[in-house]
């Protein structure tokens, strides 16, 4: 077993703030000497089906707790999630409803294992105690914090001063949480820097409990594709752990230099020596910057493809890894570089049939019926701007015709189809 001071080492880099560094450093001594692990959680609020690469950042701290030995808890906040987490939002969120957030709650206790080992993970649900906790139980609760230490809280301040609402239930969304902390007795809680009032919460809801308060590691919050908000499904900016090889691979690709780079800092598993090395060649012209993303997206694509298309279960074994990262990874990098640098075609082209309207029908149209454009206007369109290709021949006349037959159609960088008129 590695030291406390070893520990708290691994344990800090990458963290943005420990609260509070000495306190953790005193639970970690206790734990070498006792040799009791400590209760770690980390909650997430199933409001959407997938888990991104934003929300890994989280899971890999995770990761480095279960292998330094300590219990892990996975909490699925199926209670909160019908709230919402008002965290940094203007106006009262939208709530789910009880069957929304099941069918959600489903796909992350699957995907998480693609970051987490199975056989170290807990998985708890907080409506387990909160849907038991009667209205005489949440007074009792409430009546542990105050509104004005709510109203302290940044994105309810401006929206009091603005005068827009606040909802009653926004309020019991950081006590339920930390009142998560108070029911599983957690030694140390992991967030987002967006969330550190809600961890403060919990510390303070464990003092008044008679419970030693939990230490809080905040992570850094990962950029979304745009590089200026917060990775998040609903604003569509995000890159799934469970989402195709080559989707991965192709929005990896699509970020900025810089956003690369902080994607390499927060999500990927290269050394801090090989991060400089990359960032000292790329400086210095002896490493191309797509070269860079490649790997990048590459290594990513390895971590979060093999288990789905080889059914590997949890976490592979080193040796499982070693083969199936050369396929996988390389594979993705064969296909984007077959569809975007050389314009060969990808394999998978959908195939579309089309009745043909009399002897020959418009491009356009053939474009628009195939789906590779909304409407006959923006198929024209695109025709204009030399964004069509067919057969690999690009196509600029917006009354080009077709005659019935089989066409491969290129639509801007990444839309093929494949266009078969019907017998």
């Amino acid at each position: 077993m590695l030291s406390a001071k070893e520990q708290f080492d691994i344990i800090k880099r990458g963290a943005v703030e420990v609260i509070v560094e000495a306190d953790l450093l005193k639970k970690l001594e206790r734990s070498v000497s006792t040799g009791k692990p400590l209760r770690v959680k980390a909650g997430f609020d199933p409001t959407a089906p997938d888990i991104h690469i934003g929300h890994t950042v989280l899971l890999n701290k995770m990761r480095q707790f279960q292998e330094l030995g300590h219990e892990v808890t996975f909490l699925i906040g199926d209670f909160t999630g019908m709230i919402g987490d008002p965290t940094g939002k203007s106006e009262t969120r939208k709530h789910l409803t009880k069957e929304e957030v099941a069918e959600n709650a489903k796909t992350y206790q699957v995907q998480i294992f693609k970051v987490l080992d199975k056989d170290q993970t807990k998985i708890a649900f907080n409506s387990e105690w909160m849907s038991k906790m009667t209205a005489e139980g949440m007074i009792q609760l409430a009546a542990r914090h105050t509104v004005a230490r709510m109203l302290e809280r940044e994105d309810f301040k401006k929206r009091y001063q603005a005068e827009l609402p606040i909802s009653i239930h926004e309020f019991l969304y950081p006590l339920i949480q930390g009142y998560d902390s108070v029911m599983m007795k957690s030694d140390v809680e992991l967030g987002g820097t967006d969330q550190k009032f809600n961890l403060l919460v919990g510390r303070e809801l464990q003092k008044e409990y008679g419970q030693e308060p939990q230490c809080i590691v905040m992570m850094p919050l990962l950029e979304g594709l745009d590089g200026v908000n917060k990775m998040s499904k609903s604003l569509g900016n995000y890159i799934g752990i469970n989402e195709p090889a080559k989707d991965i691979f192709g929005k990896v690709m699509s970020v900025s230099d810089d956003l690369m780079l902080r994607y390499y800092e927060l999500v990927s598993e290269v050394s801090l020596e090989d991060l400089q090395k990359i960032k000292d060649d790329i400086r210095s012209g002896a490493l191309h910057p797509m070269e860079a993303k490649k790997r990048l997206a590459s290594e990513l694509v390895n971590r979060f493809c093999a288990h789905t298309i080889y059914g590997v279960g949890g976490i592979p074994s080193a040796e499982q890894f070693g083969m199936l990262t050369v396929s996988v990874g390389a594979r993705a990098r064969a296909e984007f570089e077959k569809v975007f640098s050389k314009k060969d075609m990808p394999d998978d082209i959908p195939v579309v049939e089309i009745a043909w309207e009399g002897a020959s029908m418009k491009l356009a149209k053939v474009v628009a019926l195939a789906g590779a454009a909304k409407s006959n206007s923006e198929a024209r369109r695109l025709i204009q701007q030399g964004a069509v290709e067919v057969n690999e021949k690009p196509v600029k006349d917006i009354d080009a015709e077709l005659s019935p037959g089989e066409y491969i159609l290129r639509v801007g960088k990444k839309r093929f189809v494949k266009v078969r008129s019907k017998k």
